[in-house]
């Protein structure tokens, strides 16, 4: 029988009261005891949930003992939905004495806060996750440091710079190699790329508009584009004397110094024939903006991989792996890949053979006007006569060194479109890729029927990119239930005062 607590984790009356040794022995799926975790006061019988957790490695880190240090560092699990979820699986209740003595305090992860800018829109504080209002993000072309959207998925690690050690190793290389903050910055050429990293779950917030997706809420300011500088992965590879063409080298693995609950580290891979690209400007940065990475962006040393979901760019970067393998880390292997719209649970077995995301789909956004923002009309001079306008702008950007060629807006669905200016970085003379975005401004002209005050609008955007591919006009068609790769058209209703 189920229960149902009014409050997560609560005692529930009238329920079996376990001790934790009860619950240490409940720590085998294979097996007919099953397995059994805490939460709180609560014990869970989850050996029948196993099979479609989203997760399901990850919960049993939990097997047999508390899954709340390992539910305060995957913030995927911060929702009423799961919550509920668990609660039907009680059973009991954990005893007194065992509750008063937590196994393992997840908050000294986050005893570390940066200083963090007060204009940032927060999502969650542990790990701390918080975007940059879509006003303030287009005011400059490189995103000040301080501006540029927070995606932790752990504690943020309290580094000193002069006990920085970064190790090599893997196939193609005679010895494991090891690297300080000084020798990256004196043994290799300083090498600048300007590059976007954006969340794999921007612009989540209009795929639960569609129907409930799992992640955190993210608007449209998951996104950010500044001036890295490093010294360039290649570079150091090549000073290692790495054997690039091993036939072994199928992946670059990258772990940082952020830990979870069990010391396991954040870690990422990229496939080779990307990551080994002399062309493809993979730097080991140790500059934002000219100046050292902030903490909050992985100070001292982060990899930027341009063109690649943010998920791949590790900051606290400490080892990089030459592999035949992706990394075996839970946000590689059972995070951040899409599914089948129709799917609302993966099993292990469906995550292990989805493809895992690298470059990003070409994306665009209105930053201005804002949401039901009610809207003054602009009289300005188009098509050489005097025309009530509204002015609108935003960014577009492609992954994979695609450039945009062209974001068309439409205030009538679709059935006509106007092609906005565009403020573009000239590429790296010699260079045949674009890793930063584009910021567009347009005067979208207004119909006689349209001005009357009150009038209800909806502005429409979409960009086309280098190889011309563009965005899907509905969100429902690309509805995932992690809530992934969202770039359908950006649509913003607005009102005309």
């Amino acid at each position: 029988m189920n229960y149902i607590s009014n409050e997560n984790g609560l005692p529930v009356d009238g329920l079996p009261v376990y001790s934790l040794a009860d619950v240490a022995k409940h720590n085998d799926p294979t097996t007919d005891l099953g397995v059994w975790i805490v939460y709180k006061a609560g014990v869970y019988d989850v050996t029948p949930f196993l099979t479609e957790h989203p997760g399901g490695d990850n919960i049993l880190l939990g097997a047999g003992n508390s899954v709340e240090p390992f539910w305060k560092v995957y913030s995927q699990h911060h929702t009423q939905q799961v919550y509920e979820i668990l609660e039907s699986y009680r059973i009991g209740n954990l005893r007194k004495e065992d509750r008063l003595k937590p196994d393992k305090n997840a908050d000294d992860l986050f005893e570390f806060i940066p200083e963090r800018d007060q204009s940032l829109l927060i999502h969650h504080d542990k790990p701390f996750n918080a975007e940059t209002p879509g006003e303030i993000l287009i005011q400059n072309f490189h995103t000040p440091n301080e501006k540029f959207f927070i995606r932790n998925h752990l504690s943020v690690p309290r580094v000193d710079a002069d006990d920085y050690i970064l190790e090599i190793e893997g196939y193609g290389l005679n010895d494991t190699f090891e690297f300080n903050l000084e020798q990256l910055k004196t043994l290799f050429p300083k090498h600048t790329v300007t590059s976007v990293i954006q969340c794999g779950g921007n612009r989540r917030d209009d795929l639960n508009k569609v129907k409930q997706v799992k992640g955190i809420g993210w608007k449209l300011g998951a996104i950010g584009n500044t001036r890295w500088s490093g010294a360039k992965l290649i570079d150091v590879l090549h000073y290692c004397q790495a054997k690039l063409d091993h036939p072994s080298i199928k992946h670059v693995q990258f772990e940082g110094l952020d830990l979870d609950a069990t010391s396991a580290p954040y870690g990422a891979s990229v496939p080779a024939d990307k990551a080994l690209d002399p062309n493809a400007e993979f730097i080991l940065a140790y500059e934002m903006n000219g100046e050292p990475l902030p903490a909050d962006h992985g100070f001292p040393v982060r990899l930027i991989a341009p063109g690649i979901v943010g998920a791949r760019n590790v900051k606290w970067l400490s080892r990089i792996i030459l592999s035949d393998d992706e990394s075996t880390s839970h946000w590689q292997r059972n995070d951040y890949k899409s599914f089948p719209s129709d799917k609302t649970q993966a099993t292990p077995e469906e995550f292990a053979h989805a493809y895992a995301i690298q470059e990003m789909p070409i994306q665009s956004a209105i930053c201005l006007p804002k949401p039901d923002e009610q809207v003054k009309i602009v009289w300005k001079e188009f098509d050489g006569r005097m025309q009530p306008v509204i002015e609108a702008s935003g960014y577009a950007w492609s992954g994979g060194g695609r450039s945009v060629i062209r974001v068309d807006l439409s205030i009538d669905n679709g059935h006509t479109w106007h092609v906005a200016n565009l403020e573009q970085e000239t590429p790296t003379k010699g260079s045949t890729h674009t890793y930063s975005w584009t910021l567009w401004q347009i005067d979208l002209p207004l119909k006689n029927e349209q001005l009357f005050q009150g009038n209800q609008i909806q502005i429409i955007c979409r960009a086309f990119d280098s190889s011309h591919n563009t965005q899907p006009s509905k969100s429902e068609e690309i509805w995932n239930f992690r809530g992934l790769l969202n770039n359908s058209w950006h649509r913003v209703n607005i009102i005309i005062d």
